[in-house]
């Protein structure tokens, strides 16, 4: 239980086994009381309670003195009239610095755009990589949070949420805080999908007391015959945590019944020998299921996690899990970073010389190194994604890679010379084509060859998972082919270019290289042509820019009322008769987005002229008939063929697999028409939807392009949507 006085708080200090200064964590709850003295949380609570239980759960890990201080400190910053100042003075430069870390972190919104959201999460690696303790007070600061989300409104509980899931959980994974990242998960989904919970909850609890039961059975027959093990193994059982079964019911689309690791027993032993003998005996007890084994003792995550894990059948035929590993594994698995305060004299501060953080060196090196922010986006998503597989060597060494890694990225994990000089690969002695996906046992060896001749090929950025060997392969063609990298880069620009109509200046061009943190125009080619900088990305920022240019020119050149409206019409609305109407200004609804070829009819709005929509909209159908609106619709019809583009979103349902974007992408290029916006989801029948928003002349263009996407293997079914 959290505390919820310093009294309560003083009381637990004196009761662990460890040293503490009293004195100055009274004293920083002292200054915390009173910097947030009137202040109350949205439950209720004095705010005083929620520094309080940050703190109590950060004692819970033992952390060290000053973590506890930054805890009771750790808003009075942000929130209060406190300087960063005073906090030094009273308390050191270790307390500052944390509360300083934990106040950037807590201003950082982490559902903003692609681009803030890149620079923002930076922002918090380089605050955890002068010191680690920052991202677990703030962790200790989301889990109390979390717990106490049900007195916020909904959409602050979705948005909290979903913070917590892309970012916080996945943090906290990786730094093996495994109980805090649980927790955090299952509440979360609770928020974001409180059906699907309520379904899993209901079939969770359709069995309990059988469940308790069955448990409580196997623990007491694994106690039987493990009793010649001293000191007495400690064995405790447990059933899968909610969020955990709803991946597999909701998200890989598994029935209930087939999730066979729901119950689980664990025992834990002193030494690494016993836990190879209690799995012996474990195996001569129950019937171990066949590849359920997995040995993170002899090969451990990345996160330091160690046990052995093996599923078996039991006589009443229920499947469960069996988790091994000895008291040191077990704390390291429960608090990970933090157990080295709990149980150690803790770890140096700084994450410079520690191993097990070389992850956030590297996302923060490959950051600098990164042309474009869709890569850095990229890196954070990969390299915080919570699945692996572990393959090895033919000499028995093991790499860790992100769950979807392929051979390409397995040859740059052992090296970069050996990336760039892969010329084939064999799984388990045969032959695999590069775009093969490793699974966890694969024993992969890497083909090379020393000829000058052979390097990367510009498809493997295709095919390549993890962000570290897309950007050596990036690095490779920037220093090793720069000459063809730029005649390549300045082709497609000026194909694009033509695709989008565009007429650029060299200012413009010279003004995006800057943008893109580089220094000429051959150097923006360059990065185009290396993948460093994304086409999209140019095209889009050439055209706000045009706008912009253009605004700034009307604001100069201003015209009549009428003039601009008639323009409006003209410009960018045109071909549209409006009957008995003359020189009106027309808008497109966006509820359907017609095209030319569409029966249209049109709606005499106030103060934004006519708005035009389809015959079978769903607005007009439920409208068109009421006595308040019914003078207000008004004939309307298509003048003829113009050079006008439209705007019309398609949505394509597919089988879920590789490069299926890439094939839809290239039936639109090469209809020559442009893709405004494409967003991909993975649907819960294991299928995937693209919705696509393009710019088309007219319903035959549309329809042509529908036709032409249906014959792409996989593809399912392809309508036209109302939304843009």
């Amino acid at each position: 239980m959290p505390c919820t006085t310093i009294e309560q708080l003083v009381e637990r200090l004196n009761s662990v086994d460890k040293q503490y200064d009293v004195e100055k964590i009274t004293k920083a709850y002292r200054l915390a009381d009173e910097a947030h003295q009137g202040q109350m949380r949205s439950s209720g609570d004095p705010y005083i309670s929620h520094p309080l239980a940050v703190a109590s759960i950060l004692l819970d890990y033992c952390m060290d003195t000053d973590t506890i201080v930054a805890a009771l400190l750790h808003d009075v910053v942000e929130d209060t009239d406190i300087s960063l100042e005073e906090i030094r003075k009273k308390f050191g430069d270790d307390v500052a610095l944390m509360v300083d870390g934990v106040t950037k972190i807590g201003q950082v919104p982490l559902n903003s755009k692609e681009e803030q959201q890149a620079e923002n999460i930076r922002k918090i690696l380089m605050a955890m990589s002068k010191d680690i303790r920052v991202i677990i007070i703030k962790l200790a600061d989301r889990l109390h949070n979390m717990r106490t989300l049900d007195a916020r409104p909904p959409h602050k509980q979705r948005k909290t949420s979903l913070e917590t899931m892309n970012f916080y959980a996945p943090i906290a994974h990786r730094l093996g805080m495994s109980d805090a990242k649980e927790e955090m998960e299952d509440i979360a989904i609770h928020y974001l999908d409180p059906y699907g919970c309520k379904e899993i909850e209901r079939l969770m609890d359709l069995h309990k007391e059988e469940r308790d039961r069955f448990i409580d059975t196997i623990k007491s027959r694994i106690k039987e015959r493990i009793t010649d093990i001293k000191p007495e193994p400690f064995i405790e059982g447990r059933v899968k945590s909610a969020y955990s079964i709803y991946k597999k019911v909701y998200v890989k689309n598994k029935p209930f019944d087939e999730i066979y690791d729901i119950y689980a027993v664990r025992v834990i032993v002193q030494s690494v020998i016993e836990c190879y003998n209690v799995l012996g005996v474990i195996h001569d007890m129950f019937r171990p299921i066949p590849y359920r084994f997995k040995d993170y003792i002899a090969t451990p995550k990345p996160n330091r996690y160690q046990s052995l894990h093996t599923t078996v059948i039991g006589r009443e035929g229920i499947p469960f899990e069996v988790q091994i590993r000895t008291v040191e594994m077990h704390n390291t698995a429960q608090y990970g970073v933090a157990a080295h305060w709990k149980y150690k004299a803790g770890i140096n501060k700084s994450v410079a010389g520690e191993q097990r953080f070389d992850w956030i060196r590297q996302i923060l090196e490959r950051q600098q190194e990164a042309d474009d922010v869709e890569q850095i986006a990229d890196a954070i998503k990969t390299d915080l994604a919570p699945d692996e597989v572990y393959a090895f060597t033919p000499k028995g060494d093991v790499f860790a890679l992100p769950l979807g890694s392929t051979v390409i990225d397995f040859a740059y994990a052992i090296h970069t010379q050996v990336g760039n000089k892969m010329t084939g690969a064999k799984v388990g002695g045969r032959m695999v084509s590069f775009d093969y996906v490793i699974k966890t046992g694969d024993i992969v060896e890497i083909l090379t060859s020393n000829s000058a001749n052979y390097g990367p090929n510009r498809n493997w950025l295709e095919i390549a998972k993890t962000t570290s060997a897309k950007s050596k392969i990036r690095s490779w063609f920037k220093k090793e082919r720069r000459e063809e990298n730029i005649e390549r880069g300045k082709m497609d620009l000026e194909h694009e270019f033509r695709r989008n109509g565009i007429i650029p200046e060299q200012d413009m061009l010279q003004e995006i290289a800057q943008r893109q943190r580089l220094e000429t125009v051959d150097d923006l080619y360059a990065a185009v042509g290396y993948g460093g900088v994304s086409l999209s990305k140019i095209i889009q920022r050439i055209k706000e820019t045009q706008i912009r240019q253009q605004k700034e020119q009307a604001a100069l050149n201003p015209k009549p009322f009428e003039d601009i409206e008639a323009n409006t019409r003209r410009s960018r609305k045109k071909g549209i008769i409006i009957e008995g109407v003359d020189n009106c200004l027309v808008k497109f609804a966006q509820c359907c987005n017609p095209l030319p070829g569409d029966p249209v009819i049109g709606f005499v709005t106030r103060g934004f002229g006519v708005s035009i929509h389809k015959l079978d909209c769903i607005n007009v159908i439920n409208n068109m008939e009421s006595d308040e609106n019914k003078d207000r619709w008004i004939k309307a019809s298509w003048a003829g063929v113009d050079d006008s583009t439209y705007r019309a979103t398609i949505d394509i349902i597919t089988e879920d697999r590789t490069a299926m974007i890439a094939d839809v992408s290239v039936a639109i290029a090469g209809n020559r028409i442009p893709i405004y916006e494409m967003n991909a989801h993975q649907l819960k029948n294991g299928n995937a939807s693209l919705v696509v928003t393009i710019e088309v002349a007219g319903m035959e263009q549309l329809t042509n392009l529908m036709v032409k996407l249906k014959k792409i293997p996989g593809v399912i079914s392809v309508e036209r949507t109302g939304k843009q």
